[in-house]
Order: C-alpha cells, then structure tokens, then sequence
C-alpha cells in the first residue's frame, strides 16, 4: 500500500494521524486539502511531502484548466504548497520540478508529478540496499540498530530510507533488534516506526527519547541509523528534533551514525545547517498531554520540530547514488 498515490484526478493518502490505531484513506482534491494534510501531518516524511506537493501542483493545473484560468494561476497554488512546510527541501524540489511543466499544458504537469511516484520508489530501494551493504561492512553478524522518528515505507511512497536499510538487513537475516525512540510530541517513533517494524516481524523496543544516548552508551546497539528532512553543501543533516544527541553518544561510543536520504533532500545551496530555517510547531504541543493541559497555566514553550546535526557526528550519508563521509571531510 502507498503512503501516497493518485487516482486519476485526485490524491489518495494515509492518514498518518490516525496510526496505528485506525488505518484510513483520505481524499484530497484541493489544493487547500493538499496544505492542510502537510500541514496537520496527515502526510509526513520528507520524501512523501515532496511527492504529495508535486501531486497538488496537478491539482492545481486540473482546476485551472477546468476554469479556464492561465498558468499563473497555477504558479501562485504552487507557491502556497511550496510554504507549507519550510525545513523539508524535498517539499520545494518537487513543486519546482513539477512547476517547469507547467507552460506545457496539464498533462505534462500531471505525467512530472505522477512520475515522481515510482522515482521515488526505486531510489530508496537502491538506497536501502546500499546502506545495508554499509553497514554490514562496519558491524559483524546482525545489527542492532537505534532509529529516530519515522524513516520507513510511510515517510515515502512505499518503501523507507533509515527503515529501508533495516528492511533490506531484515531480508539478508542481518537485524538482530530494533530500538525506536519514540518521538516527541508526535510520537512518529512510537507510533509509526514501532506500527512498520511489528507489520515487517522485525524485533523492536521502543524507548523513551531521553532514553536514545543512553541506548547508545550501554553498549546495546551497533549503529544509528536516521533519515534527514534536509542535507546542506558541508555535510550537516537537519532532522526531527532529537536526532543531535544521538550522534553525540554514536561519537563518544564509537559506533557509526549513519544518515540514509534520497538526493533530491541534498541541499548543496545552503553552505551549512544554520541557515536553514528551523520550524517551530504549536506550543501546545508540549503543554498538554492527551488533550488536558499538563503545565501550569502561565507555562510557556519551545517546539522546534528539527535540530542540526554537524557534519563532523556523521559517518557517512547514503543515498541512491553514493556513499557521502562528511566526518571525513566528504561535501554534498
């Protein structure tokens, strides 16, 4: 099943809200649904936002066409979907590469955003499959690997980055246990992570956040291995808030820290992670717990949704293509 597809003139996702509790399809046929399912992290992942903005770019190209407005039209809907979410580069790739069709009418624009469906397919089993090559070079016998948020089948189309390594090492019998932190406050880990890992039989635990570095320091896994919302040009990742302190404990016990990304989330524009802009998410977030208010009434909070990880915590970065060392002085 697809995290995200099209059908014929509209999109299909999952909601990724509802998981593991309830496992729903959702329409969208606006391009307003479109931002909202981003937004609300209906759809998540940076691989899966990037395909989704593609798709409501033809959304958008069907509507206008039908009323028979000309492109610009088509652009300013694209601009809308491209600010939907700012960190994730995958979002902006996608609507730019889906929007150079447009002057070639809507079935270009619906052939560019549709092909990016099976693109991305292909290029995070390629992925997967190079990054289990890795890390059955650095680590003897089956693996233990450390995971952070959701990098699996439904952060992209069908098949993961980060959790399409551990997949692929699941299908050599070269995974021994998985430890999912569970991510907050969304609890993408706990939730998602754990729901893809139980579908797959692959031995997990999940672990509170706080817990991951000390996972790490008892000696209790061989590798880290995450996704990246986004890579700069000298090599630092920028993923879901969390992510920083396990490649500190990865440096200090000695194990590999490995980053598993599609090219299209390299960013060789932006020179480094601190000019990258971090989203803040909804206070509330932290401030209540369940839906009642867990703090006092006058607590305030700070919810960034990503941190930075420097390029020289990070063993290497694997995508489709290549295998990038950016503690080794390697450059996207």
């Amino acid at each position: 099943m697809r995290t995200v597809d099209w059908a014929g003139d509209h999109v299909v996702i999952i909601d990724q809200t509802l998981l593991p509790g309830e496992l729903r399809m959702v329409e969208l046929r606006t391009v307003d649904e479109v931002i909202a399912a981003i937004r609300r992290m209906a759809v998540r992942g940076a691989p899966a936002i990037g395909v989704t903005g593609a798709l409501g770019v033809a959304l958008a190209a069907i509507t206008a066409y039908r009323a028979g407005d000309g492109t610009e039209r088509v652009r300013a809907e694209a601009g809308r979907i491209r600010a939907a979410r700012p960190t994730a580069v995958n979002l902006a790739w996608a609507v730019d590469r889906v929007v150079a069709r447009v002057d070639d009418g809507p079935a270009a624009v619906i052939a560019e955003a549709v092909g990016l469906l099976d693109a991305d397919v292909s290029a995070n089993r390629a992925l997967a499959a190079r990054g289990a090559d890795l890390v059955q070079a650095l680590v003897d016998g089956p693996a233990a690997v450390q995971t952070h948020c959701n990098a699996g089948a439904l952060a992209c189309v069908e098949w993961g980055t980060a959790l399409g390594i551990v997949r692929a090492l699941h299908e050599r019998g070269a995974v021994r246990e998985v430890f999912a932190d569970e991510t907050r406050p969304l609890l993408q880990g706990a939730r998602l992570t754990a729901f893809e890992l139980d579908q797959l039989k692959i031995p997990y635990r999940v672990v509170v956040d706080g817990a991951g570095p000390t996972v790490i320091a008892r000696g209790l896994v061989d590798v880290v291995a995450v996704g990246a919302d986004r890579v700069t040009a000298n090599g630092d990742v920028v993923n879901k808030i969390g992510t920083y302190p396990l490649a500190l404990a990865a440096r200090q016990a000695g194990i590999p820290f490995i980053v598993a990304a599609p090219e299209s989330t390299l960013d060789p524009t932006t020179p480094d992670g601190w000019h990258v802009t971090i989203e803040e998410r909804d206070p509330g977030e932290v401030l209540a717990w369940g839906g009642v208010r867990s703090t006092p009434p006058g607590a305030t909070a700070y919810n960034p949704a990503f941190d930075v990880t420097p390029a020289e915590l990070v063993t290497a970065i694997v995508t489709e293509d290549r295998v990038i060392r950016p503690c080794a002085g390697d450059r996207v």
